[in-house]
């Protein structure tokens, strides 16, 4: 896996004219972003050696290399998922590139049920912890010591530097942010109402089917991580109501202008 990286990284490096120092993987419907971005190279992950490919609508399936707002960035636009019947060590494959890139800043933003009651469709959550419950995990398997520690810390998933500073230029910004603990389920279900009563009794503020995985790998490399949730669907005791992929694309479109302001404004001062 260690040779696969570094051909990997190997071949962007060769292919692109900076170094990155913010990498940010762009979640459904939320692909405004790139318009933000002044582009110098984009890729296609079916032409990067070793990479797998997306399959969900929505998800374009490129790397994105340019600056946004002065800040030199790779951006993946289209993610992969537990789901799709990727093994985890492969769907989280980016994260070990871009480390061995030098990358050691990552933002991840992805669509997500809200169960806490306070929250509206279309707000802008902070994750400031997670929990895992995909009922496996990337780093499971033989050790890469030369990556990281056998026993990674978890005690700061998210980085507390970064949520505090999202906080500072939410208001700044007049941006409504909540913030809340985000559940990794492996989908592709939406969830029951008992299943959302009872990840919500265990301490979940919203679910979802990502992101978890991408963050324990970067944890593992030593990067420092941030996560946004777009809440696209509420799963409030009460009051679950049909879900549909396009609803959750129809309500990340919703809030994309402030996703796209804040993510702008903070990924410069990082």
């Amino acid at each position: 896996m260690l040779e696969k990286i570094k051909e990997s990284a190997q071949y962007l490096e060769q292919r692109i004219s900076a170094k990155p120092e913010v990498a940010i993987v762009l979640g459904s419907g939320l692909g405004g972003l790139v318009k933000d971005i002044k582009i110098e190279h984009e890729i296609s992950y079916k032409d990067i050696p070793n990479f797998p490919v997306s399959t969900v609508a929505g998800h374009k399936g490129t790397l994105i290399f340019g600056k946004l707002n002065g800040t030199q960035v790779m951006v993946m636009n289209g993610r992969f998922h537990y789901y799709e019947g990727h093994p985890m060590k492969t769907l989280t494959f980016p994260i070990f590139v871009m480390n061995q890139m030098g990358i050691k800043k990552l933002l991840l933003s992805n669509a997500a049920g809200g169960m806490n009651p306070t929250f509206d469709v279309a707000d802008i959550m902070i994750i400031n912890d997670h929990i895992n419950m995909m009922g496996n995990n990337p780093l499971m398997g033989p050790n890469i010591d030369e990556l990281g520690p056998r026993f990674p810390d978890m005690s700061e998933a998210y980085s507390k530097r970064w949520i505090k500073l999202a906080k500072k230029i939410g208001a700044e910004l007049n941006i409504k942010l909540q913030q809340g603990v985000y559940m990794g389920v492996t989908g592709p279900c939406y969830e029951t109402p008992a299943e959302y009563r009872m990840f919500h009794t265990m301490g979940a503020d919203a679910v979802g089917m990502s992101t978890v995985p991408e963050a324990i790998v970067a944890r593992f490399l030593g990067m420092e991580v941030f996560a946004l949730s777009v809440i696209t669907d509420l799963g409030v005791v009460g009051q679950v109501e049909k879900a549909s992929h396009e609803d959750v694309l129809h309500a990340a479109e919703k809030a994309e202008p402030n996703m796209v302001k804040l993510v702008s404004a903070l990924v410069p001062q990082l």
